[in-house]
């Protein structure tokens, strides 16, 4: 057997110019190519099948570590293995160890890069960046997502779980999407640490979301309200009156774009992905704009660069406090002048910008208008699927109508009766 290994030797290797294969024996072979590079080779039979495997170029490997790693694969193939497929395990083991080692802050980059091309929102892009930053990356960031464990990201959270729960509630939701797209490319492997059920659940306590309604104003008392809210300037002011007279969110009127409205069609169209859970299959949601809101526009001033109907001071989108600050400084200075600040009559808590659309749907209901077109205008969902497979309008026409009368109720400083004219219940 002695004979029959062995056989090359450094000097021989080297003098090797003729392309071709020339054996050391075991197996061991020195491949020599046609353009004169020279490599190891082992050569193996298994299951009746030949087979190649490199060892590395003559360059790097020597004839003695050639002969090593020949011996090893030999090893394997007694044993009853195949060395391609431990070297493939062994090296998906070292590349699964490196991967052990990344960080959550990358894991989160990488899942954050991959979303910037997702999220149209520039907002929902900054939301995601900044609530990582702010409670994940502080006590997860520079630890390997390997050992991150859900007593770790229980630490996050339960600082905020009750003070601010909406906003831990994203944060877990977030911490545990970079997991799954960290399992998903290989960097992570086991349980979510971030899941709540079966996780998290038995870790933190539970919250009862709050379901008291927002503050609305009574509707009688809109008219005097959009009144004082006229004689008040800026951005955040223009915004809060069309808000109320298209009875939409705050984020979608701060959200709103110049390429958005069309004032010749009296027209603003809202794509669904800047609606409220509103699927893309739902397609945009169209607001009939009011003889009050079209001249609310046409009165505005552009500001260049901006594409913002409502910008900032420097051309940005106004903040979710803005509109909200505009209704708290007019309840204060009610309550300086001596009289009945702007607040919700069953709790007595001063309004807020979203309860303009109870506001709107209160008025509807009394005056008799059509539900579903009532619905529709607060671009709320109405009816079951089955409803909604049948019921394709969205009552553009007589949502005009309404959106117009609604708009003159607001601009009616005397006191509304509560009774409600035929011509007004009928045929709505």
């Amino acid at each position: 057997m002695a004979g029959g290994i062995n056989k090359l030797t450094d000097t021989a290797v080297k003098a090797k110019r003729e392309p071709g294969y020339y054996g050391d024996g075991g197996g061991l072979w020195l491949q020599v190519s046609r353009l004169g590079g020279k490599s190891w080779v082992f050569r193996f039979t298994r299951n009746g099948r030949t087979r190649e495997m490199g060892l590395g170029a003559f360059i790097s490997v020597s004839l003695k570590r050639a002969r090593d790693k020949a011996a090893d694969c030999r090893r394997i193939l007694d044993e009853g293995g195949d060395p391609i497929e431990v070297r493939k395990a062994e090296r998906r083991a070292l590349e699964l160890e490196r991967a052990r080692s990344k960080t959550f802050r990358e894991c989160a980059e990488l899942l954050l890069n991959k979303k910037a091309g997702k999220l149209k929102n520039p907002k929902h892009k900054a939301q995601w960046r900044s609530t990582l930053e702010t409670y994940a990356y502080p006590l997860l960031g520079d630890k390997p997502v390997s050992s991150i464990t859900a007593d770790d990201v229980r630490q996050v959270l339960e600082p905020i779980w009750k003070t601010k729960h909406e906003t831990a509630r994203r944060v877990r939701s977030r911490i545990k999407n970079v997991f799954d797209h960290a399992k998903g490319v290989h960097l992570f492997q086991g349980d979510n640490p971030a899941a709540w059920t079966g996780g998290l659940e038995h870790q933190l306590d539970e919250v009862k979301a709050d379901r008291r309604n927002q503050p609305a104003l009574p509707h009688p008392q809109v008219g005097e309200f959009m009144a004082e809210l006229r004689k008040r300037d800026g951005m955040a002011a223009k915004a809060l009156e069309f808000a109320i007279l298209c009875a939409s969110r705050s984020g979608e009127v701060r959200g709103a774009t110049w390429d958005e409205i069309d004032l010749k069609a009296r027209l603003w169209v809202i794509p669904a992905h800047r609606m409220k859970s509103r699927k893309p299959e739902r397609g945009p949601h169209r607001v009939p704009l009011s003889d009050a809101a079209v001249k609310l526009l046409e009165g505005l001033q552009r500001v260049k660069g901006s594409p913002y109907v409502f910008p900032a001071a420097k051309g940005g989108m106004l903040s979710d406090m803005s509109l909200s600050a505009v209704t708290r400084r007019m309840h204060a200075d009610r309550l300086k002048a001596g009289k009945a600040g702007w607040v919700d009559r069953s709790s007595g808590d001063p309004v807020v910008p979203h309860g303009f659309r109870s506001t709107f749907r209160d008025w509807c209901a009394e005056r008799g208008y059509d539900r579903d077109m009532a619905e529709i205008a607060l671009a709320h969902v109405v009816g079951n699927a089955v409803e909604r497979a049948y019921l394709r309008t969205d009552m553009m026409q007589r949502r005009a109508n309404l959106m117009q009368d609604w708009a003159n109720y607001c601009a009616n400083l005397a006191k509304p009766s509560n009774v409600v004219a035929i011509s007004e219940a009928v045929g709505q």
